[in-house]
């Protein structure tokens, strides 16, 4: 068994993927840290992308990085398993069973001793216990699920082709996943209509679907009503001010007693933690089932137990749950984690930098805000910025993962794939 200092990481998304790159260069390399990294997927991707993957725009293998071949470069090492509790008094971690598809098991329960555990598992949909939607709704969490509905999504497409049939989808929440979505399936249908299956494209007929008076509810007001209209040209309905009461295998109840029928029916709303965070020895949680967290990213009970990201609330001044948020408590941590394992300093309270934010609907039109409520984009040139920015955010996370060398070859092989495949997924 090794005599170091064990830092275990569970969950490999954007702040546990930079938190354990971080450390493992600069420690794990050099033997002085013995690093774990935990998830129940073997791969990372940019979780803004989520929509592209599940429109099928995003080229799955260039823009996803296993974390076996990461952990190997970075000095660190990879755990594949789902966290199932922890053992705060043992400093232990326990992982559930893995189990094949028809529920043969593959590994026991197994566990894992740390030092400093940190939580950066994410965070979910919510849906806020609406009849219907678990067992009958598409949810866009993770890699897997937005996969299961890109197959789901081609099947359909051909089979509108083939019957000359329209397609309907329904999208619960207008926020930016849920926005970003209904733009980038039109995308997909556009590139795809290219390629002819048929003289006539079908129709796909989208609704978006926000309980609140608009969306893009995080935007300023003037971006949330250009993207609407702009959603309303690629001929998307938009219904804002609308409650969903329950869904079944054929669409949404509203409130006021309408429905909403769709073959496609997507959850994009509200955001909670994993239920998982509720069975973690006793740990304080928030409503949404967040750990709550001291200013300086510690949770409230234990002192080696940190958490970032969205699934972490900070009671004095809450954050939104963004990948803005998540990469710069991942920074924060990164860099002070150091001084706390090895000369018992106490990690300084976190301080975020808000640098705005952009949407993008495709290649239609793009927005931006800074933090001072000044705003751009909008229009075709002007939109391309915006859209420009929001890649730009992504190749900078690659470029921190990576490394300049390396993130300049996974630039240059995704321009050159565009020239020898297609820019929709189409198998």
């Amino acid at each position: 068994m090794s005599d170091r200092f064990r830092v275990v990481i569970v969950g490999g998304g954007v702040a546990g993927m930079a938190i354990a790159t971080r450390l493992g260069n600069s420690l794990g390399r050099s033997g002085k840290l013995d690093i774990t990294l935990v998830d129940k997927g073997f791969s990372h991707v940019w979780k803004p992308m989520l929509h592209c993957f599940a429109a099928g725009t995003a080229k799955n293998e260039n823009d996803r990085i296993t974390f076996i071949s990461h952990a190997a470069a970075h000095g660190f090492r990879f755990c594949y398993g789902e966290i199932a509790g922890i053992d705060r008094a043992a400093k232990r971690l326990k992982l559930a069973p893995l189990e094949e598809e028809d529920h043969e098991v593959l590994l026991d329960e197994r566990y894992l001793d740390y030092d400093v555990l940190i939580f950066a598992i994410g965070s979910r949909a919510n849906d806020f216990g609406t009849p219907g939607v678990v067992e009958n709704c598409i949810f866009l969490d993770n890699i897997v699920e937005a996969n299961n509905f890109n197959e789901r999504f081609r099947h359909a497409v051909i089979q509108a082709y083939g019957r000359g049939s329209p397609l309907d989808i329904a999208i619960v929440g207008g926020g930016a996943t849920g926005v970003q979505l209904a733009a980038e399936l039109h995308k997909a249908l556009d590139i795809g209509s290219l390629y002819n299956f048929t003289p006539v494209t079908p129709e796909m007929r989208v609704t978006l679907l926000e309980a609140g008076p608009r969306i893009l509810p995080a935007f300023p007001e003037n971006v949330s009503a250009a993207a609407q209209k702009q959603l309303e040209a690629l001929k998307i309905k938009v219904l804002t001010s609308t409650m969903v009461s329950g869904a079944d295998e054929h669409g949404f109840m509203l409130k006021d007693g309408s429905r909403v029928d769709a073959q496609f029916r997507v959850w994009a709303a509200g955001v909670k933690a994993p239920d998982v965070t509720r069975q973690m020895d006793g740990l304080e949680c928030g409503r949404g089932g967040q750990f709550l967290v001291r200013p300086n990213l510690q949770t409230t009970l234990d002192d080696s137990i940190f958490a970032v990201g969205d699934c972490a609330f900070i009671s004095d001044s809450p954050l939104a749950p963004t990948a803005q948020v998540a990469r710069q408590q991942a920074h924060h941590l990164a860099r002070y984690l150091p001084g706390f394992i090895f000369n018992k300093k106490p990690v300084p309270t976190f301080k975020f930098k808000n640098r705005g934010a952009i949407v993008a609907l495709g290649d239609y039109n793009g927005w931006g805000a800074f933090a001072d409520g000044k705003t751009f984009g909008g229009g075709f040139m002007h939109g391309l910025s915006a859209r420009l920015g929001h890649m730009a955010l992504y190749r900078q996370h690659q470029f921190e993962l990576y490394g300049p060398f390396r993130g300049m070859i996974a630039c240059f092989t995704d321009w050159l794939d565009g020239f020898v495949r297609p820019p929709v997924r189409m198998d």
